[in-house]
């Protein structure tokens, strides 16, 4: 039985405690903010049976194995520090970090001490994406990617979490170095990372702000980003992040040198675009009934899913989790590779760097 506690029980620990009690042999014992009231919220909604204001005071006072630290990004390096020195297992919300040099200390910290560390990239381990790298290790794309291109986006209608942002300069979005794009974008950042070298890339980043935003006094907030990236091996990626794109495009789009395939997360589906060709006027009626096909397929494999209860909401964030669990009790390797955690982080600092220039 695997011990958890949440430390940050703001909007999401909701979530993860959700996925925790959907798996077996674990259990929510604590549940810590610098608020306790908000750790008691969370405490008596779910039964979890001890709540804490301080996160040293909860490892002395409790046994724990893993730690989920649902905090804003401005702590997790700390916090992740410190329960990796207390001896616990860490799973930090996204982002990781704030920089790629924390991530790399975090990393490292985790294998001298022998223990496991994983962010909450969750939207890798959807039904869709599984069955992507199951079609990727049976070599469908025929070798690496030519080109990528990862969409990734947010609706500005949220008012909940856009309007604190905007009427406090002072808020702890507005504080990160990346602003509004550094909480949102790794998401679809590590999709791009997973097939990309660890080598020097090219990065070229243009954000801009929308006029939807600057008529809700969005200040120097930006929410709207393009990316373009070249690695090593000449394989190019785009990453686009809209606010106002309708409906929104969140989907990750690999283009092999044999095949292709497309994933949409909106629509929890896999399309394989087969390297084909057709003679004379077959080419204008072959393709629309092959991609007919392919959603035919996804509809029927949306409803055994469902029926068989694999399809719910948040069913990546349990299956990031269940992988996460299993690596630690049988010390296997982690779900998400170190090297994608710190790609991604390094792409993000750049990206950043040109869009939200540091002050001189």
């Amino acid at each position: 039985m695997l011990r958890i506690a949440i430390i940050g029980c703001g909007k999401i620990a909701d979530q993860h405690v959700q996925a925790i009690r959907r798996l077996a042999d674990c259990e929510v014992v604590a549940a810590c903010d610098r608020e306790l009231l908000m750790a008691r919220q969370l405490a008596e909604r779910f039964q979890i049976p001890a709540t804490f204001a301080d996160a040293a005071q909860m490892f002395q006072a409790t046994a724990i194995d893993v730690v989920h630290i649902t905090t804003p990004p401005q702590s997790h390096f700390a916090l992740g520090q410190q329960s990796l020195a207390a001896g616990k297992h860490v799973y930090l919300e996204k982002p990781f970090t704030v920089t790629a040099a924390e991530a790399e200390t975090l990393i490292q910290l985790a294998g001298q001490k022998n223990l496991r560390i994983t962010a909450g990239h969750n939207y890798q381990f959807t039904l869709e994406m599984l069955e992507m790298r199951k079609l990727k290790a049976q070599n469908y794309l025929g070798g690496k990617p030519v080109h990528l291109e990862s969409h990734w986006p947010y609706n500005l209608g949220d008012v909940s979490y856009v309007a604190p942002i905007l009427g406090d300069r002072t808020h702890w979005v507005r504080q990160l170095p990346g602003q509004l794009f550094h909480n949102l974008i790794s998401h679809g950042v590590s999709k791009l990372a997973e097939f990309l070298d660890d080598g020097p890339l090219e990065i070229v980043a243009r954000g801009s702000q929308s006029p939807q935003l600057r008529a809700m006094g969005g200040g120097e907030v930006c929410d709207e980003l393009r990316v373009l990236i070249r690695d090593a091996s000449d394989t190019t990626a785009f990453f686009y992040f809209s606010t106002q794109l309708k409906p929104g495009l969140n989907q990750l789009r690999i283009c092999g040198p044999a095949n292709s395939l497309l994933v949409d997360h909106a629509s929890g589906t896999l399309v394989r675009f087969p390297n084909r060709s057709y003679k004379s006027y077959l080419t204008f009626f072959g393709p629309p009934f092959m991609q007919a096909r392919e959603h035919f397929r996804n509809g029927f494999a949306n409803v055994r899913n469902f029926l068989g209860r694999r399809l719910h909401q948040d069913s990546g964030m349990k299956e990031l989790i269940g992988q996460f669990y299993a690596s630690i009790r049988a010390g296997a390797p982690v779900p998400i590779p170190y090297r994608e955690i710190i790609l991604t982080a390094r792409i993000m600092d750049e990206i950043f760097a040109q869009v939200h220039p540091p002050a001189r």
